[in-house]
């Protein structure tokens, strides 16, 4: 007689959860408010802002100093809710842990929270659970769990006594009781996400600005230090020339860059959020236009995440069956030689032994589900398209008694009772254990005809399930085995997302490598990498089981890979240069996530170790939406560099106009207020607006830029060189003829100086004489109001030093301004930008 396992009682119980503490993961800790505002400060531009903030209020400047320390809380707020919002959506998206589980205490069946759950506890299982810890089968009936969230394997895996099951994994047939073997972090959910301590470090925007900020802080020094020493050999004031001095380091300063970066972000943000996708770091939309390589995960990703019927072989012929999901929507249709009658005995015999229950959708829009065995559903939802009902075909022939699938045997029988008296068996199973005697007593021939069919349908990725029936007089009190007739073969597949070719396909146009890494079987990963277009027919497939880690050149799909393969593979890629992007939704993926440049998780039907690994989360698992976020990338990308262009040729030319001012016989061309006002006109409205620049057409058409490439590479200092030459000109030319003729010649730089660099704004723009960005327009009329203000109203006329200009010499130096707007559109054309470089 088998002994009946018994549970732990409360006292027990009790003992062991103050001792190995709850049964949760590994949970990051809240992070303080305080916390995310100093990580924010410590942008390196920031940086920056802080010390010429502290250089204008040293000087006294307070309108300066306002202005900067405007831009600088206005960045950290936006960066800081937007972290704060995304991560309130990410815990509202939480579904993986069971509230509750079901376990033997005190010698009955209760409920228990799942925290806790403790070590030996017994946790009774039954259809629909999710497994709450690491334990140990001790009793099984028919008991089937879909490991896929933390293997990638797509097939369920029947589970007997002795056999382990792992916490985070789902219970899709059966019931059975298991021991509890590891909780918390000791189990196998818990080990993969204590790989994930590590983050993810700077972002490649991160690093550039980096370098942009240490250029800007050398440069800028010294070349005010050499303004500071010619006012002094040319003997100006002491005072005058050190606020001079400083108030050029503030102008160089793009001071409008974070909060240019940060708009450019929150928009992408925003526009991404519209599509169901969020955004858990701000930097990851920029991260997002700089990718390399696209290393996704299978199930669940590319693939719908559910099974589905899609050929049928009988000995009179083929059928293939159209549709998606669990829902009885497409069709079947058959070859010249398949007669209806062989079809529908195939699929009545499919749905009489058969476990499994579909669902209608809850609410309108919503979707089928399953519960059972996900190929059983499969094989329901083929037949529902038939028009055959599960439960008017069981009420027709009950069943009577059966055999359960277990993992020796590999198949399952049910015996039923028909009208008049007979009865029938039914058979569904592996190929390999059924297309065989004594099971079935059909001819030889066709056995083998069917065998190598099945083994087709497997090398192509498929599942193959072979069902068999056997009629008797009687109605039979078992479920025997032997002398069935063969009805035909099913082939099964976790089908690929309908957008997942599309998305691939885009992918590989914008110049992105995808690489597929999955924990699936090498033939299935094989069928789907084919069928997508991630590799050609006859590329390799590494399984990492039998082959280990091999060079990864120009590999395309890894199957068989363990969590910690899995980031070993990113590691690898990223230590060559590439800029990676990992998609993925099981526990395994989590690692993987987290270490990649960037990492994007299913929101819908993903795991919570995966969402919180993730830098981006996708609401609606469309995979699609993955493009969408690259080309915002790119577009956040591309403004920043437009906006370097008109921020650093400004400031180039302010420090030009001072250094080469006097030898032209303009002993200071602009007085320090002058330099301030202008700065604080172009950097502030009109640069930020920069930011909401549309997309560049055809920006998905080109290569990624290179991972090492500068910010300010593929051409882009020269452009702002040529830029500032420009600006420089048209200031010095307006000032040495206002100067000769007896004009007021610093006021009419002081305009000309200003104006240009507004030309510069408008010329910048991705689709000039349109209205895609209006506030770009707004703000430019504005600085230009508020310009002419400086040259008119007294009290700024006493600030600034300005005097008023004739109207003649104004409408000379405003055309003349207009040369700003030529200088980018001409550079444009004589320059354009290189294939692989973000266009400006």
């Amino acid at each position: 007689m088998v002994a009946v396992p018994s549970g732990l009682s409360s006292a027990e119980a009790a003992v062991r959860l103050e001792r190995d503490g709850p049964n949760l993961l590994p949970q990051q800790p809240p992070v303080p408010l305080w916390r995310r505002v100093a990580a924010q400060l410590r942008d390196p531009l920031i940086i920056v802002l802080l010390v010429a903030a502290a250089l204008t209020v040293a000087t006294g400047d307070w309108t300066d100093t306002v202005v900067i320390m405007l831009v600088i809380v206005v960045n950290t707020s936006v960066g800081v809710v937007q972290e704060v919002r995304a991560d309130r959506a990410i815990t509202a998206l939480s579904q993986l842990t069971a509230p509750v589980a079901r376990a033997i205490r005190d010698g009955s069946q209760t409920e228990v929270p799942a925290a806790d759950i403790v070590v030996e506890d017994l946790l009774v299982l039954a259809e629909g659970d999710i497994v709450v810890a690491d334990a140990t089968v001790v009793e099984s009936a028919a008991l089937l769990v879909d490991e896929s969230s933390l293997t990638g394997e797509s097939v369920p895996v029947d589970k007997t006594g002795g056999d382990p099951v792992s916490s985070g994994t789902v219970v899709v047939r059966g019931r059975g009781r298991a021991r509890v073997t590891a909780v918390g972090a000791a189990s196998a959910s818990g080990r993969i996400a204590s790989m994930m301590v590590e983050g993810a470090g700077l972002t490649p925007l991160q690093r550039r600005l980096v370098d942009v900020g240490r250029l800007l802080a050398g440069v800028t020094v010294a070349l005010s230090a050499v303004v500071l020493a010619l006012g002094l050999v040319r003997g100006q004031p002491v005072e005058l020339m050190v606020v001079t001095a400083i108030s050029l380091v503030v102008a160089a300063v793009p001071e409008s860059l974070p909060a240019v970066v940060t708009l450019s972000l929150a928009l992408g943000a925003r526009r991404m959020a519209a599509r169901d996708a969020l955004v858990r770091r701000l930097a990851a939309v920029e991260t997002l236009g700089a990718v390399t390589v696209l290393a996704t995960d299978k199930t669940g990703t590319l693939t719908e995440g559910r099974m589905v019927a899609r050929h049928l072989w009988t000995p009179a012929g083929e059928a293939v069956i159209t549709g998606s999901g669990y829902a009885p929507d497409g069709e079947i249709v058959r070859d010249g030689t398949l007669d209806s009658a062989s079809l529908t005995d195939l699929l009545v015999a499919a749905v009489l032994c058969n476990d499994a229950r579909l669902s209608p959708p809850q609410d309108p829009g919503g979707e089928w589900t399953a519960l059972g065995d996900p190929t059983e559903a499969a094989l329901l939802t083929a037949a529902a398209k038939l028009g055959l009902d599960r439960g008017h075909l069981q009420e027709r022939c009950p069943r009577v008694a059966e055999r359960p699938f277990d993992s020796e045997r590999k198949r399952m029988s049910t015996a039923h009772s028909l009208p008049g008296g007979h009865g029938r068996v039914i058979c569904k199973g592996a190929p390999d254990m059924l297309l065989r005697p004594p099971v079935l007593v059909d001819d030889p021939a066709l056995l083998a005809r069917a065998a190598e069919r099945a083994e087709r349908f497997a090398q192509e990725g498929y599942r193959v399930l072979a069902v068999a029936s056997r009629d008797l007089d009687t109605v039979p009190r078992t479920a025997p085995e032997t002398a069935l007739s063969l009805l035909g073969l099913v082939a099964i597949l976790d089908p690929p997302r309908p957008a997942a070719a599309a998305a691939i396909a885009a992918c590989e146009r914008a110049g992105i490598r995808p690489l597929l890494i999955t924990g699936d079987h090498p033939g299935t990963a094989r069928a789907v990498a084919t069928d997508l277009g991630i590799i050609a027919a006859g590329d390799p497939v590494v399984d990492l089981r039998v082959a280990g880690m091999p060079d990864q050149g120009d590999i395309g799909v890894y199957a068989r890979a363990t969590p910690g393969q899995k980031l070993g593979i990113i590691e690898g890629l990223r230590a060559r240069g590439e800029t990676l992007a990992m998609t993925g939704d099981g526990v395994n993926d989590g690692p993987a996530l987290r270490r990649a440049d960037i990492g994007v998780a299913m929101g819908r039907h993903g795991t919570e170790v995966a969402r919180q690994a993730a830098d981006l989360v996708l609401a609606d698992d469309n995979l699609d939406t993955v493009v969408a976020a690259v080309e915002e990338g790119r577009r956040v990308y591309a403004n920043i560099r437009r906006f370097l262009v008109y921020g650093l040729s400004g400031g180039a030319a302010e420090i030009a106009v001072m250094l080469l001012g006097p030898f032209a016989g303009l002993a200071l061309p602009l007085l320090p207020a002058q330099i301030l006002w202008i700065n604080l006109l172009t950097h502030g409205l009109p640069g930020v607006a920069l930011g909401g620049e549309p997309s560049v057409p055809g920006s998905m058409a080109v290569p990624p830029r290179p991972p090492g490439q500068s910010i300010l590479g593929a051409g882009l200092w020269q452009r702002l060189v040529r830029i500032a030459v420009v600006l420089t000109a048209v200031t010095l030319g307006v000032a040495v003829w206002g100067h000769q003729t007896g004009r007021p010649w610093q006021s009419m730089a002081f305009f000309a100086l200003g104006a240009t660099q507004l030309g510069v704004a408008l010329g910048s723009r991705t689709r000039p004489g349109t209205l895609a960005n209006p506030m770009l327009l707004l703000a430019v009329a504005g600085a230009l109001v508020l310009q002419l203000a400086g040259l008119y109203l007294p009290p700024l006329q006493e600030l600034l030093g300005t005097e008023p200009l004739a109207p003649g010499d104004l409408l000379i130096v405003g055309a003349l301004s207009i040369l700003g707007y030529a200088a980018v559109r001409l550079d444009r054309i004589l320059h354009p930008s290189r294939p692989s470089a973000s266009r400006l």
